[in-house]
């Protein structure tokens, strides 16, 4: 899923990693388009969450959403996924008519999973919806026949945190490997609530870098920790510190049209910082 070039010096005009109402975000398809259209921007991509496995049930982050009113996030087959993302990129294509000033591209961000039923199963409905682009997530481990999100590693002893953090390295690694993926969201995921900021993770964060550098995906700095209690961004300057020859975009994760170019000039700084090369979507 590698579609990028790289430009050194242009200032990012665009968005890509957004949600809107119809999953989990707080706004329609056109108040996003409106907000991008307002900062100057001359694309938006929708990228709403494709999170499938069987087991999703067991995790205690479900059954937050369905009380919460976004369980659409969530799917038990593909097949339930499908019927959901069939009508929402038809959506899309009908916004874009209506709005040819700017490009509305048709993403999805989408949770690995390691194993060869699920692989399968998602290159199918790759090949049915035709994406322009594809974000690789990790949101949940499988552990104990259970899916733990970040809140429930949180809540876990020492001891198995350090395995769910070994795990969740591991299993970005296998994402980049599988070529699946346009570029790796949020990396550093974890410190979202506290975990592995210590140095002694920073070899899983080496090799997870090495599997993205090598199947050529790209990573994205992720503006959305910018808040009172955690003033940086997906990654953190000692992956970015590593990253300088990998392909970043600036992405806000916006759930709400407020939050779509937020913190983008501190993120611009990063760029410069760390000399890093920059991602175009080409399609």
């Amino acid at each position: 899923m590698g579609w990028w070039v790289i430009m050194p010096t242009m200032k990012q005009l665009y968005t890509l990693h957004t949600h809107t109402v119809e999953f989990d975000g707080q706004n329609t398809i056109q108040e996003m388009v409106n907000r991008a259209r307002d900062l100057g921007f001359n694309t938006i991509g929708i990228s709403n969450h494709f999170i499938v496995n069987p087991i999703i049930t067991t995790s205690r982050m479900y059954h937050f959403a369905v009380k919460g009113g976004y369980s659409t996030i969530y799917s038990e087959s593909f097949d339930e996924v499908m019927k959901k993302f069939v009508p929402h990129y038809e959506n899309l294509e009908q916004f874009q008519s209506l709005n040819p000033d700017i490009k509305i591209l048709r993403g999805m961000e989408v949770d690995f999973f390691d194993n060869y039923k699920w692989q399968k199963g998602f290159e199918k409905c790759v090949a049915t919806l035709k994406p322009d682009y594809v974000i690789g997530s990790g949101h949940f481990i499988e552990y104990n026949n259970t899916l733990l999100n970040s809140h429930d590693w949180k809540r876990a002893d020492y001891g198995t945190q350090a395995v769910l953090l070994k795990q969740y390295w591991h299993n970005v690694a296998d994402a980049a490997h599988s070529g699946l993926f346009t570029w790796m969201a949020h990396l550093d995921l974890p410190k979202k609530v506290g975990l592995g900021r210590e140095d002694r993770w920073q070899q899983n964060e080496a090799n997870a870098l090495d599997a993205i550098r090598e199947s050529k995906t790209a990573m994205e700095i992720n503006t959305g920790l910018y808040r009172s209690n955690c003033y940086e961004p997906y990654p953190s300057n000692r992956i970015l510190s590593m990253a300088n020859d990998i392909p970043v975009l600036i992405s806000d994760d916006a759930h709400a049209d407020y939050q779509i170019g937020r913190h983008f000039d501190e993120a611009e700084q990063l760029i410069n910082q760390f000399k890093l090369k920059r991602f175009q979507l080409v399609k």
